[in-house]
């Protein structure tokens, strides 16, 4: 039996690094001509490096679908492999001995619900405009494989703002304290002042992240006490949660900070749970490759000043009060 010859080493100088960027903006538009607008080329030319790509990987990366494209198999597995290339180049032809924020045009990446960006997300982006006018921060929705993707998945951003509880292994710097609130309708007819845990059992939920392996930790404990919440709503944001209980017999959970900001107008009621709920205590986490990153040493003190001036958390109500 012939011995398989093993693949010949690849050398980075017989490639053309131009193609990893038509690489990353054609796995993310999905599309030659969004490709190449994108990337500010013409057509042909982004057509002859999928040619290229195409040769390169002996796959097609891109087929047709109807009347659209879908990636292949090895395509979805480039995806984020292309994304932390891209960023380990950028950092490395970006490093710099020092770093000055006034003159920076560094674009700042943080993975972020939209409960985070409301709560840090504003101050941040008004600290960052007047410490570092020309730079850019960029809040992009992080997704259950985020979180479960480690390290992985931070080495193309700055990092991810989560709660603790979630990720293990990372660096990581804590940001501000939270609790879980009941949000029930002002006009429920089950629920009034308060709520008791057959209330719970019985009521229709509007839930988050219903997935084996995506909840709120608030919807993990109230299952270690027999409770399955009935979803009948199921989002992947919180903002949305105050309207989705208005004017029905819902109920969910949601952050105090973000209840205190939506709760009065969107016509809910903020309850304490009638059990006991862990704390929250958000928390950004990055990859080890930062730690040293002038750059994002910086940004993390200044993550630190803007989490200081945010409003404490009121334990009788759930309305931030200034101290």
């Amino acid at each position: 039996m012939d011995e398989v010859a093993p693949p010949k080493p690849l050398r980075l100088a017989n490639l053309d690094l131009n193609l990893l960027l038509s690489l990353r903006a054609l796995l993310t538009e999905r599309n030659v001509t969004r490709a190449a607008a994108t990337l500010g080329l013409s057509q042909p030319a982004v057509s002859a490096a999928l040619a290229r790509l195409r040769r390169h990987y002996g796959d097609d990366l891109l087929v047709r679908v109807g009347n659209r494209y879908e990636l292949t198999p090895l395509a979805l597995r480039l995806v984020e492999r292309t994304e932390s290339a891209v960023a380990g180049i950028e950092g490395v032809f970006s490093a710099a001995p020092d770093f000055d924020p006034a003159s920076t045009t560094r674009e700042f990446t943080l993975l972020v619900s939209d409960y985070a960006t409301t709560v840090l997300g504003v101050p941040l982006a008004a600290v960052l405009a007047e410490r570092a006018p020309c730079a850019r921060l960029s809040l992009r929705p992080h997704s259950p494989e985020d979180v479960v993707g480690g390290a992985a998945r931070l080495r193309g951003v700055d990092g991810l703002v989560m709660p603790h509880g979630f990720v293990d292994d990372l660096p990581y710097l804590d940001l501000y304290d939270d609790r879980w609130v009941l949000l029930a309708s002002v006009d429920n007819p089950r629920v009034g002042a308060s709520a008791t845990l057959d209330d719970l059992a019985a009521l229709p939920w509007v839930t988050i992240y219903h997935r084996p392996t995506a909840f709120t930790p608030a919807a993990l404990q109230l299952r270690t006490l027999g409770i399955e919440p009935r979803a009948q709503v199921v989002v992947e944001s919180f903002l949305p949660v105050p309207d989705l209980v208005a004017g029905t017999d819902r109920v969910a959970l949601v952050q105090a900070r973000l209840a205190a900001r939506l709760g009065p107008a969107a016509g809910v009621r903020v309850l304490d749970p009638p059990f006991e709920v862990a704390p929250l205590l958000e928390a950004l986490w990055w990859h080890p490759m930062y730690d040293a990153d002038p750059a994002h040493r910086w940004l993390r003190a200044v993550v630190t000043d803007v989490c200081a001036g945010l409003p404490a958390i009121s334990a009788a109500d759930g309305d931030p009060q200034q101290e």
